[in-house]
């Protein structure tokens, strides 16, 4: 029954795809179209609206609006009724949640896809209680499984369409991974031990907090955590504009955040969404879900490394390499073929232009590259350090739309420099880095900054806070 209800539902939107080789489609077609696709995945639930989130990640396989209009189910989904969540409260511990807690709301806080998170109180202290829809891991299990046969015939169907049928096998690979995944966020004693690890991990970093767990009230399908407050950091508009909050503070302590977790720890918290990252009273980063992570091999942080100091020192034959080690290069593609897009990428990156006039710079050949026979692959442990990426860009983007990524991760990879190696150095395999290279680099562009923020105040031009340093903004009647 379950795969006639997805089929019937899916299917107008597959033959609707199908229909596009024949028709000609307006941006308002298309717009329309995804919404549609997203009240769909809604009404599917929370197997579909889960996949839905890691699919608006994915802008490598889903084009805007729909990747756009997929990142919106990250904060909207509907909330299950109190009683039934109640009842599976009781069931968790034996005894009503009135007996569990000193009190407990009854409107959740917040509603996901798997679970919901209630204030409560207990021995006195104020807590966070997570607790997980019924019936979840069975639901998910049924659909993955028909989903899987319903890919087989979308491909069929798509079958004398390249472009969409390497989509349609990307999402295949999508499945898969989020079939792995998510049997770890359907067992909550799984994320408790995943947010005690993280919380040790980031114990003298005051800037940077992660909530204690309440181990003695941990069971499969309630988690209670220490109550943390803060903003969403999608959120910060009133305290940017009182002057609450320093941006030149914000954006670094998320990179040296996820920096630490990728490169030192090893452990990456993979689902960050808006809604688990929060910035507190004092300024601190607060983290939380923990129940999607990924373990990063020393191979993989040793990778990276090389990459991220390729990229540094604008080394494209560096970066192409990189590339190649991660797994990023597709299995058709040469290196040759990667070489303007990795020249484009990284000369981009170091732009302090805008999201829409970096669009711009590429030229046709590379995005005629990228959208017909991309010689670029996300594997799936890539798609989440793709996915943060993402994200910080698009929260810095918000507040400077003349963001710098390269000017602002430089300083805090030089600052976490010693511990990376000392983590890596652990392997009697690792190579040394050039960092007497990459500092005269970073130098030279520092300087260079200093230059173009003279040159701007000689010539009279208003100057305003940035995140990165770079030139600023002109105002209206500036030259």
């Amino acid at each position: 029954m379950r795969l006639v209800i997805i089929t019937w539902r899916l299917l107008p939107i597959a033959l609707s795809f199908r229909r596009d080789a024949k028709v000609t489609r307006t941006p308002e077609f298309h717009r329309r179209r995804a919404r549609k696709i997203v009240r769909t995945l809604a009404g599917l639930g929370p197997t579909f609206i889960k996949m839905a989130q890691l699919l608006g990640a994915r802008t490598d396989v889903i084009p805007d609006p729909y990747v756009s209009e997929l990142a919106t189910l990250m904060d909207r989904v509907p909330a299950t009724p109190w009683p039934i969540m109640s009842r599976v409260i009781s069931r968790a511990y034996g005894r009503p949640p009135t007996e569990v807690f000193d009190s407990i709301a009854e409107v959740p806080l917040a509603s996901a896809s798997l679970g919901q998170v209630y204030e409560a109180r207990v021995s006195g202290r104020k807590v966070a209680v997570k607790v997980m829809r019924p019936g979840v891991a069975r639901l998910i299990q049924a659909d993955c499984a028909a989903t899987r046969r319903i890919l087989v015939v979308v491909e069929r169907l798509f079958r004398g369409n390249a472009r969409t049928l390497r989509a349609v096998r990307q999402l295949r690979v999508i499945l898969e991974e989020f079939a792995f995944r998510v049997r770890e966020e359907v067992d909550y004693r799984t994320e408790a031990q995943n947010a005690v690890e993280m919380r040790e991990n980031f114990a003298d970093t005051p800037n940077i907090r992660v909530p204690e767990v309440l181990l003695p009230f941990v069971r499969q399908h309630v988690l209670v955590m220490e109550f943390m407050e803060g903003d969403a950091v999608d959120l910060l508009g009133p305290r940017v504009a009182s002057g609450n909050l320093d941006l030149s503070r914000f954006v670094p302590q998320l990179i040296e955040a996820y920096t630490s977790m990728m490169m030192i720890d090893g452990l990456f918290h993979a689902d960050p969404h808006p809604k688990n990252l929060l910035i507190a009273p004092d300024g601190a980063l607060v983290l939380l879900d923990f129940g999607m992570v990924v373990r990063v091999s020393r191979a993989m942080r040793r990778a990276l490394l090389d990459t991220i100091m390729a990229a540094i020192r604008k080394d494209v034959d560096g970066l192409i390499d990189g590339f190649v080690a991660l797994g990023l290069k597709a299995p058709e593609a040469t290196k040759e073929q990667l070489r303007p897009i990795v020249a484009a990428i990284m000369a981009n990156a170091s732009s302090y232009a805008t999201t829409q006039e970096r669009m711009e710079l590429l030229s046709d050949e590379v995005v005629a590259q990228l959208y017909d026979v991309p010689p670029i692959n996300l594997p799936s442990t890539m798609v989440y350090f793709a996915r943060t990426a993402s994200l910080i860009e698009g929260l810095a983007t918000r507040y400077d739309p003349r963001f710098n990524p390269v000017a602002v991760a430089t300083p805090v990879m030089l600052r976490l420099q010693p511990a990376i190696l000392a983590s890596l150095n652990r392997s009697h395999s690792a190579k040394p880095v050039d960092w007497v290279g990459t500092i005269a680099t970073v130098v030279g562009e520092g300087l260079g900054r200093f230059a173009r923020e003279v040159r701007s105040m000689l010539n009279g031009e208003g100057s305003q806070p940035r995140l990165n340093g770079g030139p600023p903004r002109l105002e209206k009647g500036g030259k």
